[in-house]
């Protein structure tokens, strides 16, 4: 059985301003997601689903899915403040989506096979689709058995501004923890720093493995994450800000026993349009992968 390929596209990005998702990047208006579908197909992913919000489903439909007919079969699911589980009402204050683990639930009632989750603003590297498709293709005989690719924080980094990463610990192979940092840079003498909780300036190694929402689960996850949401909206239903990181459901699982999370290693090199900055190095990287023909000419 093939693994499938679950894109978040729901989000806004706003460090960055209006739908990144659909911004062309390569050379013939190529999107970054358009690539990930490419390295996917080609890593042995069968079918691709989106989560995407309902207001943009039209341009979503004409400019992105129409590209993909009769090369790879595509779903498309809705993340909504108001798709919360029987019982739970969303608070009519409410402006911010309820987060990354929110929108994989999203997917339930279309996915039955093992899948990966990847951002769809982000470029992940045809090696960490080869990596996590061989992973997910094996066979999984209980519950709980999921991995991650872990990039190495020194391929994740952009010249121009901080970045977020979930910096992981290992234990044996498998993910330990990881934890969010929010303000990862290069420092004045080039090492990688962040600030730490107490205030302390910390440095990470560049081979330190860090999360860039590159999942790999079997379809019981989505029993473990409702079950894991319900308990988040006990506690913070009526918090404006909140939301239900992927993360957050991933280490109670961890801490629970429920959940083991293998740590995938890739040399693959990120990047992404974080900060408008970004945009025109992004499009001249992709312009140099087709030409040195990493990529066809035209993707699809």
């Amino acid at each position: 059985m093939k693994p499938t390929l679950f894109v978040l596209a729901a989000g806004m990005g706003s460090r960055y301003g209006g739908l990144k998702q659909l911004d062309p990047l390569g050379p013939h208006g190529e999107t970054i997601m358009d690539y990930s579908i490419y390295d996917a197909m080609k890593s042995g992913f069968g079918k691709v689903v989106f989560v995407i919000r309902k207001d943009f489903e039209q341009d979503f439909r004409e400019k992105i899915l129409s590209k993909y007919e009769g090369h790879i079969p595509v779903e498309v699911v809705f993340q909504s403040l108001d798709a919360l589980p029987e019982g739970y009402t969303c608070p009519a204050d409410r402006a911010k989506p309820w987060g990354t683990n929110h929108a994989v639930l999203m997917g339930k009632d279309v996915i039955k096979e093992p899948f990966a989750v990847i951002n769809a603003d982000d470029f992940y590297g045809r090696n960490a689709f080869e990596v996590i498709a061989a992973e997910l293709s094996r066979p999984h005989d209980k519950a709980g058995d999921y991995c991650m690719v872990g990039f190495r924080v020194g391929n994740t980094m952009t010249e121009n501004g901080s970045v977020a990463r979930g910096v992981c610990e290992t234990k044996d192979g498998n993910l330990a923890s990881v934890v969010e940092r929010t303000a990862i840079s290069y420092d004045e003498n080039g090492r990688i720093v962040f600030t730490d909780e107490n205030g302390v300036k910390q440095t990470l190694e560049p081979n330190t493995p860090v999360s860039m929402n590159l999942w790999g689960f079997t379809p019981d996850y989505f029993d473990y994450s409702e079950r894991e949401f319900k308990k988040f909206l006990d506690k913070d239903l009526n918090t404006p800000k909140s939301e239900f990181f992927i993360p957050l459901a991933i280490d109670t699982l961890i801490k629970s026993g429920e959940a083991s999370v293998k740590v995938l290693d890739t040399d693959s090199k990120w990047f992404g349009v974080t900060y408008a900055a970004d945009r025109p190095g992004v499009v001249a990287k992709f312009a140099e992968l087709h030409k040195n023909g990493v990529y066809p000419d035209k993707l699809f």
